[in-house]
């Protein structure tokens, strides 16, 4: 194959459909700090749905990539101050 980005097994280019997890992956809406962290995820995950052949693993793998972009645009978030009970005050 002349494109090194793509899997011998992966689809043709007329075959492919975009899987719908991808909406996920969007990240127009974030704020600007938060979008470059998505949109490096948005690239990972679009590059495996157009490359791998579809089945449980690409599922999988996509998944995975969803857990990790919410991962990592909560862990970019700023801390939010924990609310302490009464219980917690009496101690």
């Amino acid at each position: 194959m002349s494109d090194q980005n793509q899997c011998e097994t992966g689809p043709s280019q007329a075959a492919y459909v975009p899987s719908p997890i991808l909406q996920y992956f969007k990240f127009d809406h974030l704020p600007e700090k938060l979008q470059p962290i998505s949109r490096t995820f948005h690239a990972t995950a679009s590059w495996v749905d157009q490359n791998l052949p579809n089945g449980a693993e690409k599922t999988v793998a996509l998944r995975k990539l969803l857990e990790g972009k919410d991962a990592a645009v909560r862990a970019a978030l700023p801390s939010a101050p924990v609310a302490v009970t009464s219980e917690q005050k009496a101690a």
